[in-house]
């Protein structure tokens, strides 16, 4: 499927969001996705996958995560010097600034032309799993993919400790959980607590486990799993297509 692409500005807590958006180029009504990239925010790995994703007939809306940190349209480069950078704005920005940013992702999403407003869903990668996991506590929220999602068990996001691992009942919608067994940043530990607490909390969830490390899925690093990462969209299409048929 054809996409066509472009930016828009939302403006939330006064300062100017920069949100990507590509949508099917075919007149449509279609599901919405809220898009979380990691730290590295809105690079060329990051847009290829929102295009890839919306080319399966979905408006896919990727906000920039430090827009109250960064210029409009900044790139963190994925070297030391970047995580460095990208670490430093996660630790600035406010959790419940994080919250009011998707909120309002969504709101657009709502209240977009061509996309089916009882039909949102929510997609990230690393912290923006994490972003994931907590946009799924608005009820708008269908469907949830978390990739690698760092940070739930010890609360770490942002300013504070996040609440999340506490409010997983919130969540309604059902979650895809995608997880590599070599990931430093999500032990084993963590991954346990995660799939427990979802169990505890009666969350609808199919977890995914691939012999790969933390961002296997991002194409430009030398952690980049190309079989894994694969098959791991494979099952996020066929994830996101079964949910939204049923609603």
């Amino acid at each position: 499927m054809q996409i066509t692409k472009r930016n828009v500005e939302l403006r939330v807590d006064d300062s100017l969001m920069r949100v990507y958006v590509a949508s099917p180029k075919a007149g449509g009504t279609y599901p919405g996705i809220l898009f979380y990239s990691d730290i590295y925010q809105l690079g060329s790995p990051m847009i290829r996958l929102v295009n890839y994703l919306a080319g399966f007939g979905y408006v896919v809306a990727a906000p920039e995560i430090f827009h109250r940190l960064e210029p409009v349209g900044a790139v963190i480069e994925p070297d030391d010097l970047g995580r460095m950078r990208g670490n430093d704005d996660a630790r600035q920005t406010a959790i419940a600034e994080y919250d009011a940013d998707g909120l309002a992702v969504i709101n657009f999403l709502k209240a977009e032309i061509g996309v089916d407003p009882n039909k949102i869903g929510t997609l990230g990668f690393c912290i923006g799993g994490h972003l994931s996991f907590r946009a799924a506590f608005h009820n708008e929220i269908k469907a949830s993919v978390c990739c690698y999602p760092t940070g739930i068990p010890s609360g770490k996001l942002g300013k504070g400790i996040a609440d999340t691992i506490h409010r997983f009942s919130e969540i309604k919608g059902e979650m895809l959980l995608i997880l590599g067994t070599l990931d430093p940043h999500i032990p084993e530990s963590d991954r346990l607590t995660l799939i427990k607490t979802l169990e505890d909390a009666s969350i609808t969830h199919e977890v995914l486990l691939y012999e790969a490390e933390h961002t296997f899925m991002r194409d430009d690093g030398y952690r980049y799993d190309a079989a894994a990462a694969t098959s791991a969209w494979a099952e996020i299409i066929t994830f996101l297509a079964r949910i939204f048929a049923q609603t």
